[in-house]
């Protein structure tokens, strides 16, 4: 008891005194609790184990408890009495019930002792533990994080592969606050393979025969790892032969034997070959394919322009589309040959600068043009069927192989053709003269016309006498005059000035295409294949002749019967123009 006349004498007021020895043992306990703070590090001491919790008192009015599972095993967990460490989540003052944790408590020591030891820029070492997202979990003590584009100077297709594997990585960053680290063993890689690749390539030469793991392919080629810095093996230089990807030659983490073809200090990159390692087999190639020489090839590749054929490994030749049939018209050498075809074939030319071979086929077969003007003489008869149309002609196959032109001035005496469907069809048998032969260029002209008398020499004068009256059909009207149709195939100009006895300024005024006229034979020209005729009186025709002093017809102007009197507007067409029309248009491109 407090001697109250102490208090009375010290002017202490007795309730307030009273008040302190009497406070509430909750409000003791909550002074206490005051003391602790959540995630706090505590000691506390082991009082009971059951099976799903550890009881640990740490001083508290009530005792905090911790999951068992906490401990992977009851080898690990702690016996009653032992002291732990333990940090403190949550205050359930409810119910009275404070939790605890061992694990996390022992991980922030963890975390200190590793901060303690490590900084930014140190190598440790740790095992992968599991794939998380991102990248990989490593505990190096601790959990620390491995971003997937850090595992590796190239990113593997599956950062998987790592787990349970021993590594070694740099601390790229720690952050205290969240206990977090980032590390990356790319970083470690890249500075190691900068330290061997200035040593490599202060004594690679080119000629070098280095070996190499290969670490990445592309459709161009394939990167090989030669210590420190890769170099690329071109698909070109991956085999003399054909190959048509690199996956045909090496494969990922191959070990290879290359050769060093090229260094560029300046930008670090490195040529190599493996074809370059055995002697290339265009060496002697003219001994071993002499022009002219015929060998058998295996087509391995089609384009549009040819074939190419492998005569061996790494020698290939091209038979170029016109070289491959003397008589067949191949629009794509797919209609001869396919790939893995065995054909015949002659060495045409060999570009060793190039490493080019020509090639033919058809060489080593008969050439049908061969002796053609033997076969095909001049002013012979022959048969054939029309193959092609032109507006200058048609293309008359003789034999497979062997075509002749028939020019459109060769149609006819008579009539005047302006298209060789006028008077053809594709396909249509057709005889024809032989009329000139061209081996060297190959060609052959022939005539139609040509079977027949020219009756302009023969009928035609006869039977149309200057000043005889003939009937006839108006077909044309010209500025210039009237085409008049005197029988099939065979027309007379009838010219403005002859239309009437007086001046006619417009044809089309007098006559209409389609009407009969009775007209006047006024020449007959054999020579331009024209004919003149006149509408004119006998008596306007004598009283013009009398004023010029000339009774001929003759007197007349030729300029007047220009512009297409006869069968042809000119004269005749000759050879010349069948070849220069011939060599304008091929035959197997002429349209119908």
């Amino acid at each position: 008891m407090v001697d109250r006349h102490l208090l009375r004498e010290f002017s202490v007021d007795e309730q307030e005194i009273e008040s302190l020895f009497t406070e509430p043992e909750e409000l003791l306990y909550e002074h206490e609790a005051q003391t602790y703070d959540i995630n706090q590090l505590l000691t506390g001491r082991v009082v009971r184990v059951d099976d799903e919790e550890v009881v640990v008192d740490i001083g508290y009015k009530s005792e905090g408890i911790i999951q068992r599972d906490e401990w992977e095993s009851d080898d690990e967990l702690p016996q009653p009495g032992d002291e732990i460490e333990v940090l403190l989540e949550e205050f359930e003052d409810s119910i009275g019930l404070i939790l605890l944790s061992w694990r996390k408590a022992r991980r922030i020591r963890q975390w200190e002792d590793v901060i303690s030891r490590h900084s930014e820029g140190d190598v440790v070492r740790g095992t992968v533990e599991r794939k998380i997202k991102g990248g990989l979990l490593v505990d190096i003590g601790v959990h620390v994080f491995l971003p997937a584009s850090q595992v590796d100077v190239r990113r593997p297709q599956d950062i998987g592969d790592y787990i349970g594997q021993e590594i070694e990585c740099m601390i790229l960053k720690i952050d205290e606050q969240r206990r977090n680290i980032v590390v990356s063993r790319r970083r470690l890689i890249e500075e190691a393979r900068e330290k061997m690749k200035k040593e490599l390539l202060e004594t690679l030469q080119v000629g070098d025969i280095r070996k190499g793991v290969v670490k990445n392919i592309a459709d161009f080629g394939a990167f090989v790892d030669l210590g420190g810095i890769d170099g690329l093996l071109h698909i070109t230089d991956m085999s003399w032969g054909r190959i048509s990807h690199p996956t045909e030659m090496v494969h990922i983490d191959d070990e290879l034997e290359v050769m060093v073809l090229n260094i560029d200090y300046e930008k670090e990159k490195i040529a190599l070959g493996l074809k370059q390692k055995t002697p290339s087999p265009w060496e002697n190639i003219e001994e071993k394919y002499p022009v002219n020489s015929v060998v058998r090839g295996e087509v391995v590749n089609v384009l549009t322009y040819g074939a190419f054929v492998k005569l061996e490994d790494g020698i290939e030749g091209l038979v170029h589309i016109s070289e491959m049939s003397w008589t067949r018209r191949v629009s794509h050498p797919s209609e001869l040959v396919s790939i893995g075809d065995e054909v015949d074939v002659m060495v045409l030319g060999i570009n060793t600068q190039k490493q080019e071979i020509s090639l033919g086929m058809k060489q080593t077969q008969d050439n049908p043009w061969d002796n053609v003007a033997e076969k095909y003489p001049v002013g012979t008869k022959v048969s054939g069927t029309v193959r092609n149309l032109t507006n200058y002609g048609a293309f008359v196959e003789l034999e497979e192989g062997v075509d002749g032109l028939l020019h459109i001035s060769d149609m006819s005496w008579t009539r005047k053709v302006s298209h060789a469907n006028e008077l053809l069809k594709k396909g249509d048998p057709i005889e024809c003269q032989i009329l000139s032969v061209d081996e060297e260029r190959r060609r052959i002209a022939l005539g139609l016309k040509q079977l027949s008398e020219d009756p302009w020499e023969t009928t035609i004068p006869e039977k149309y006498r200057p000043g005889s009256s003939v009937k006839g059909k108006v077909t044309k009207i010209t500025n210039f005059g009237v085409f008049v149709e005197l029988e099939d195939d065979l027309e007379g100009l009838l010219h403005v000035s002859e239309l009437a006895d007086h001046k006619v300024d417009h044809p089309e005024a007098m006559v209409n295409v389609g009407d009969e006229l009775e007209v006047r034979v006024l020449r007959v020209d054999t020579a331009d294949r024209k004919i003149g005729l006149s509408c004119r009186s006998d008596e306007e025709i004598r009283a013009e002749a009398a004023q010029t002093g000339d009774s001929s017809d003759e007197s007349r102007p030729r300029e007047e019967l220009k512009g297409g009197m006869g069968g042809s507007s000119g004269p005749l067409f000759s050879l010349g123009s069948r070849e220069a029309d011939a060599d304008q248009t091929d035959s197997s491109d002429a349209s119908d």
